[in-house]
């Protein structure tokens, strides 16, 4: 019989390799959770939401088009306020929110920094 892969044993995956033995190599191991993540930089240096949204793994819940989510309790992002989406990640991020599905969301916000959030705020409000 073959486990089920749920989305806190996707989520867990990075905690088991960071607790790997030591003959691992060097290279095989991954970046400590505490590293800055890189900021996905478009050409003129300016952060691309779309390709942030792609990147940090958003549409394996939201759906590709932020508007067909996986489950139905799982909102639809597309066209969202930004300043309203980028407050909603920061509170998840902070912990400052905590209801609902926001625990899945939590453990997904460690590789989005400020700058990024705010890319991908405004990506989605673009989003008809």
């Amino acid at each position: 019989m073959r486990p089920t892969l749920t989305l806190l044993t996707l989520l867990a995956a990075p905690l088991a390799l960071a607790q790997a033995p030591a003959a691992v190599p060097a290279a095989a191991k991954p970046v400590p959770v505490t590293a800055k993540p890189v900021p996905v930089a478009a050409a003129g240096g300016k952060l691309d939401g779309a390709k942030l949204f792609m990147e940090k793994t958003c549409f394996s819940c939201h759906g590709k088009d932020a508007k067909t989510p996986i489950l139905p309790e799982y909102p639809r992002l597309a066209g969202q306020g930004a300043l309203y989406a980028e407050r909603q990640m920061k509170d998840i991020k902070s912990g400052a929110r905590s209801n609902g599905n926001t625990a899945a969301m939590k453990g997904i916000m460690f590789l989005v920094n400020d700058e990024e959030i705010h890319a991908l705020s405004l990506y989605l409000n673009s989003l008809k």
